[in-house]
């Protein structure tokens, strides 16, 4: 019996991008065949960050490719004035109001997420749409998680639900604070890591998954369940690899400073050549 298995890219702003491309670039360079088996993977889930590196893995360029961009001297990122300390402090502010559900909290978050003084729509998308060497839908099945800022609800794109891939990825990569929500029909949405940063759920159907999630394991969580416990709580066979001391090092105090791109896709990629024996064990490669 073929057994369903997915690849979940967690979220991490640009650090977390870069480094996934590098992890994955570095189980590449010495276990080919473990790498190729994750490009394989049944089901992508992709969240902020890892929304990108997902949609990126289906443009059909090359992990080298994808990881030379990384560290290319160009660039369109651009700086969005917050400090990653403000924006921790509005998801305190809206965890502690007393008596509020989930969905309350996250409704909270999106308020202020809407109010908050940004760059227009537009110039957030322009960046997106450099990101992706690709603005077509993959073949495969690709998940793409959101937060609707109206109703606090998670959201799942794909290439079924009619929503262009960069608006897909711009929506989810939409940091409260930092960036404006993203307009989709007549709805406006946030960042999908607000909700949790693996998302976990939105592979259910699958019997194992294998997690990269640029964070420490012990990394704090504003939920009651942290990323390591959803990813232990997981029905099926799970393996994660969260950033290590030098990733977390490269990636500096500011996850969302165009400057840690290229410290963070060498560490990346140096930690997935670390990681690429336990990988394919895990793999059964």
């Amino acid at each position: 019996m073929t057994r369903r298995r997915a690849l979940v890219l967690a979220g991490g702003g640009i650090a977390g991008i870069a480094w996934e491309t590098g992890v994955l670039a570095g189980i590449a360079d010495e276990h080919p065949d473990a790498a190729a088996a994750l490009l394989a993977a049944d089901v992508l889930v992709g969240t902020s960050a890892g929304s990108t590196v997902s949609a990126q893995l289906g443009s059909g360029l090359s992990l080298q490719d994808l990881f030379e961009r990384q560290v290319s001297g160009e660039s369109r990122e651009i700086a969005s004035g917050v400090a990653v300390d403000d924006i921790a402090g509005l998801f305190l502010s809206a965890m502690t109001t007393p008596g509020a559900t989930r969905a309350q909290k996250l409704q909270k978050i999106g308020a202020v997420a809407a109010g908050a003084a940004t760059v227009a729509e537009p110039v957030r998308r322009a960046v997106i749409a450099h990101r992706l060497p690709s603005h077509r839908w993959p073949d495969h099945d690709l998940r793409i998680t959101a937060v609707d800022i109206d109703t606090g609800e998670l959201v799942v794109f794909t290439r079924e639900s009619g929503v262009e891939l960069v608006d897909a990825v711009a929506a989810s990569c939409a940091v409260p604070g930092a960036w404006p929500p993203v307009t989709i029909g007549d709805r406006r949405y946030m960042d999908g890591g607000v909700a949790s940063s693996v998302n976990m759920a939105v592979a259910q159907d699958c019997e194992s998954a294998v997690a990269l999630v640029p964070s420490g394991i012990d990394a704090p969580s504003v939920w009651e369940q942290g990323t390591a416990e959803e990813i232990d709580a997981f029905p099926g066979a799970t393996l994660a690899v969260f950033a290590d001391a030098e990733s977390l090092a490269a990636f500096g105090r500011n996850p969302l400073d165009p400057a840690c791109r290229t410290p963070s896709a060498q560490a990346g990629r140096a930690q997935g050549r670390r990681e690429a024996a336990r990988v394919a064990a895990f793999l059964g490669l």
